[in-house]
């Protein structure tokens, strides 16, 4: 499939879980993909792994709460790539703790990924698309941002920040052509959660209405079609990937 053909992607978070598998999927969808993370050997991987399936990629260790080395970045990726045509806030952090326990430095390190990140690399991506005058954006959010989750008013303050920093940036890009959504998964299966013991997974099983838990290619896809043409006439929306848990 070349859903993407000629299209390049910045997505950061790239070098594990979601963002690998969005990286991926981008480039057997023909897109270039440029892999954004402080993993500079996991990005390396996925960039030659793209490669080995016939797609452009580079990678680029950035630390995205770093407005400065955000610009340093993106302008490197302009000199490699000939325009930005999607950019997937994917990168994100979790340093659970309840609230009378969190330290000052848990909660402002996952804000400052988690919001912060994704604030930067907008501000910075924006300008280029506006002078395009097009251009997607896509947050990806979490459906802990829209219920919450005793232990993670860091991640969930986080992730329900970026969906209200999605809703009122779609307003302000849409008369660019810019369009600019979220997608909230629930549990997807990745090596973090893999380590979770039995009994947290069969207790979140039975809040799932499907009855089993999601793959990163499900987010994956989710994100090809917002990327795409297909979504055109969407912005500022909210997706749920979480076998309805939120309804």
């Amino acid at each position: 499939m070349d859903m993407l053909k000629g299209k390049v992607a910045v997505i950061t978070g790239a070098a594990r879980g979601i963002g690998r598998e969005i990286a991926l999927t981008f480039a057997r969808n023909g897109a270039g993909v440029a892999c954004i993370d402080l993993d500079l050997g996991g990005i390396k991987e996925v960039a030659e792994e793209i490669k080995v399936i016939g797609g452009k990629s580079s990678s680029f260790k950035c630390d995205i709460s770093n407005s400065g080395e955000v610009e340093e970045v993106f302008a490197s990726i302009l000199q490699e790539f000939p325009q930005i045509d999607i950019l997937i806030n994917n990168a994100g952090i979790t340093k659970d703790n309840l609230l009378i326990r969190m330290s000052e430095d848990e909660w402002d390190s996952v804000l400052r990924v988690n919001l912060k990140g994704a604030f930067n690399c907008t501000k910075v991506i924006s300008k280029h698309m506006i002078k395009k005058r097009q251009g997607k954006i896509i947050n990806i959010a979490s459906i802990i941002g829209l219920i919450g989750n005793a232990g993670q008013v860091n991640y969930a303050a986080s992730k329900g920040g970026l969906i209200a920093f999605t809703k009122s940036v779609a307003k302000e890009l849409a008369s660019r052509n810019v369009n600019v959504n979220a997608i909230a998964p629930g549990f997807i299966r990745t090596k973090m959660t893999d380590s979770l013991i039995d009994e947290v997974k069969n207790e979140m099983l039975k809040r799932i209405p499907l009855a089993k838990f999601g793959n990163p290619s499900d987010v994956a896809n989710t994100a090809i079609f917002l990327a795409s043409t297909l979504s055109d006439y969407i912005t500022g929306q909210v997706i749920t990937v979480d076998g309805g848990m939120v309804m």
